[in-house]
């Protein structure tokens, strides 16, 4: 790219209007983000009575180990079958070794569920993972579940999509008698759970009992996929997409305080707990990264997905709700007055970065959501890079940008699919933004040329969804600015000589 196209970009997005609509491009760069095995680093976590277990080489156990920062006498729940040279080349037998690997987990851990991560070298030698699985399972009396989080074909955050899209096939099928609000079946894609599913069908029966004798103490359990409102309405919801406990219970009650019950979460904190779906079952995302997932709920499991921007941010968690609610049939209340006041108490960071312009490089697939939110705040994004971008999944976030671009008066951003880095870089040194959000393996490089940068895999385990995390997001995001108007005041104008 030559240094005239890039003056005439700068020149682009200096005066165009507000009438334009958003550009996307596509480039041939590789995905320069995180291992998408390191979704294991909060599902394993989220998921209590799991075991992950990833099938790769020791530089797969390397990174997790560094990674994740967690030692291996501690003793986590997860674990690295490694591949040797005599795996590779076929000298071994793969289905012997993950069966003693498995029972020694079953003895050691005794999980509710097995969860295989397959990495690249399990594709590169064609292990079939997803055949010695239902075979395995039988003879030792747990689940298994095969997500094929390789870095050749998923991005950073993807792992995540690939594991919940598993978890969605051993969902039950929910298919539920209005007229009298009681279970008329319940099918176990499970089959060698049984005893389990004896076990909950048996204490669930035994709740339903006593739910009898309190109707108004059932009518609190968020969780419970038998909600009286809901059966009247025939319409229940299940949100999908791994947050923290702590999250999860506000969206929830952020739903409920308009009057909709979520059936349930997926994943769910315990494997034995996972939400009823079927053809009555609304599904709504709560990130952008999940396109496999709601396509796996749609066509496998006849769920209908609910396209909505994702509650990142105040105006993404109030058009998250209006969205929802409109489904439901209900009119929203209190929406407006709570985000305004969000807006309100965040003023303090939005004085630091109005009219600063930012730059994503691409990593965790939020890029879309964030930079629609600092848009929202004040700042100018001069493009997006994201490595992989479903446009169907994310058709609510992008109206939702155009129109946030509009309504503040600033030029629409470039969307760029698989961004070449090295462009990128060119793209960045004519610009000069104010802050780059992106990958480690940049932020060095472009703080010693005089760029504020900031990690993107930060906004991953950030709590950033929700009215109440807003103030994060913006913590976050400023941190650098704050940082160079310290070093400002103490007579330090540049830390490396560009």
């Amino acid at each position: 790219m030559s240094i005239n196209q890039l003056n005439n970009q700068v020149e682009t997005l200096n005066t165009s209007n507000n009438t334009e609509s958003l550009i996307f491009e596509c480039e041939t760069g590789n995905y320069h983000t995180f291992c998408p095995i390191s979704c294991v680093a909060w599902l394993y976590q989220k998921i209590e009575d799991s075991f992950f277990l990833v099938i790769g080489t020791k530089t797969c156990g390397y990174f997790l180990q560094n990674a994740l920062g967690v030692m291996i006498f501690a003793e986590p729940r997860y674990a690295m079958a490694e591949l040797e040279e005599s795996d590779i080349s076929a000298q071994l037998n793969d289905y012997k070794e993950l069966k003693r690997l498995c029972l020694q987990i079953k003895q050691d851990r005794n999980p509710s569920v097995i969860v295989w991560i397959g990495t690249c070298t399990t594709e590169i030698i064609k292990m079939d993972l997803e055949g010695m699985a239902p075979r395995l399972e039988t003879e030792i009396g747990i689940p298994i579940v095969v997500a094929r989080a390789n870095g050749l074909d998923y991005a950073f955050t993807q792992g995540e999509d690939t594991v919940l899209a598993a978890m969605a096939q051993r969902c039950p099928e929910k298919i539920f008698d209005s007229s009298s609000f009681n279970e008329t079946k319940r099918e176990k894609v499970d089959k060698i759970n049984s005893s389990k599913s004896a076990a909950f069908i048996s204490s669930y029966a035994s709740y339903e009992v006593s739910k009898a004798s309190s109707e108004a103490a059932y009518k609190e359990q968020l969780l419970n996929p038998l909600d009286l409102e809901a059966a009247k309405n025939n319409k229940q919801l299940v949100l999908f997409g791994s947050l923290p406990s702590t999250v999860t219970s506000q969206l929830t009650m952020e739903l409920k305080n308009q009057g909709i019950i979520v059936s349930g979460w997926l994943p769910s904190q315990r494997y034995n707990d996972l939400p009823f779906l079927g053809e009555n079952v609304y599904v709504c995302g709560v990130n952008p990264f999940l396109s496999r997932t709601a396509t796996t709920l749609m066509r496998r499991r006849k769920c209908k997905l609910i396209g909505a921007p994702f509650p990142i941010g105040p105006d993404g968690t109030r058009a998250w709700v209006e969205k929802i609610c409109s489904i439901f049939g209900i009119v929203p209340k209190g929406l407006e007055e709570r985000e305004a006041k969000i807006w309100q108490g965040l003023e303090d960071y939005l004085q630091l970065i109005r009219g600063k312009s930012v730059f994503f490089m691409g990593d965790n697939l939020l890029e879309i959501s964030l930079a629609r939110f600092l848009t929202r705040c004040g700042m100018i994004v001069y493009e997006i890079g994201i490595p992989y971008m479903d446009k169907r999944f994310q058709a609510a976030e992008l109206a939702l940008l155009e129109k946030t671009c509009k309504d503040m008066k600033v030029p629409m951003p470039r969307i760029v699919e698989k961004p070449d880095n090295y462009y990128q870089i060119q793209r960045i040194k004519e610009l000069k933004p104010d802050l780059a959000i992106t990958g480690m393996a940049h932020a060095n490089p472009l703080e010693a040329r005089g760029i504020s940068t900031k990690w993107s895999v930060e906004f991953t385990f950030a709590q950033i969804h929700g009215f109440a995390n807003a103030r994060d997001i913006l913590e976050l995001v400023t941190r650098p600015l704050r940082r160079n108007q310290s070093l400002e005041s103490l007579g330090w104008i540049k830390l490396v000589q560009a």
